[in-house]
């Protein structure tokens, strides 16, 4: 039996084959390179096309597809704010059509999901009945494991945690992305820096004034940060401090055993996670806090590409 996996991202898109005992036979990789609508349909199409072609049809029982957004379960329908033109996308029905073959099942879920799914398939989270994935990369989403069950919500949202409410009083900012993803996102951290370099009061000794405002990403940060430059250390600090009082909100509602910190971030943020736990001992249930370990994804990426492989897996059962 095998499987495909696709993990579609903002940016690009990686597909894998999979057996049933979740090994990774075979490994695609390409960029959108600002496709939008139909055409990233069309890439994830191609993209299957691709790994089928390595096996015979009738070999290849089911997909599962990782989106960056909202999978409504009801409808099949997609909703992916970094994709223009994916409000209401159809990819469902529109990989079945082309598939064209009843027996192989379709199944899509949020990168949320497939995130944690990922994890307790191959990852940090084997084993785990209670755990988190927070991934934070462009924007902030939070995987749920609760009682050994992903947790999806009444419109597939649940997750959508950058909208966590962590300081008052409300900015305007907060509306596009919320509160928590506007301050401690890869955006969110790139978005700061540039705002107090508008602002051009603060930190004037930074690195970063030098650079062009407009082009200042998150890399910049944390190489100004591995400088001592006092910008980098004053945008990083207030992140630490949301990641704690977000991860300390989470022990105190869920209780879990491990909260897994991944996407692009961390990557570079992962030797703030001491930090991020001292955070977290501030606000969170004392006796809940000391029950989670805070660790980083060992899946180098790819969590949510075994969350899509696990989902076909899942779809079969």
């Amino acid at each position: 039996m095998a499987v495909i996996g696709i993990d579609l991202g903002g940016t690009k898109i990686t597909g894998a084959v999979f057996d049933n005992e979740g090994n990774m036979l075979h490994k695609v990789s390409s960029l959108l390179e600002h496709k939008q609508g139909s055409q990233v349909g069309a890439l994830v199409r191609s993209t299957i096309d691709h790994l089928i072609s390595f096996y015979n049809i009738a070999d290849i029982q089911s997909v599962g597809i990782c989106v960056p957004g909202i999978a409504n379960s009801k409808t099949g329908k997609i909703w992916a704010p970094n994709i223009k033109g994916w409000d209401s996308y159809p990819l469902q029905e529109e990989i079945k059509n082309h598939i064209n073959d009843p027996s192989v099942k379709v199944d899509i879920a949020s990168d949320r999901t497939c995130y944690i799914l990922g994890e307790t398939w191959k990852g940090a989270a084997i084993g785990c009945g209670n755990a988190l994935f927070i991934a934070v990369g462009t924007g902030i989403g939070i995987g749920i494991l609760v009682d050994g069950k992903i947790l999806h919500g009444h419109g597939d949202i649940v997750g959508a945690a950058g909208w966590l409410a962590l300081e008052t009083p409300y900015l305007d900012e907060y509306e596009t992305c919320g509160c928590f993803e506007s301050q401690a996102s890869g955006n969110g951290i790139a978005w700061q820096a540039r705002k107090i370099i508008k602002d051009n009061i603060l930190f004037k000794n930074s690195s970063l004034y030098n650079k062009n405002v407009e082009t200042i990403i998150a890399q910049d940060i944390f190489a100004a940060y591995e400088q001592k430059d006092p910008l980098a250390k004053f945008v990083l600090g207030k992140a630490i401090k949301m990641w704690g009082m977000a991860a300390a909100n989470l022990v105190s509602l869920l209780n879990p055993e491990k909260i897994i910190w991944g996407g692009g971030i961390f990557g570079p943020a992962s030797q703030f996670l001491d930090d991020i736990y001292k955070e977290a001992c501030k606000w969170a249930q004392p006796i809940g806090i000391c029950q989670v370990s805070f660790e980083q994804s060992i899946l180098c990426g790819d969590a949510g590409l075994y969350g899509a492989g696990h989902l076909a897996i899942l779809s079969l059962k």
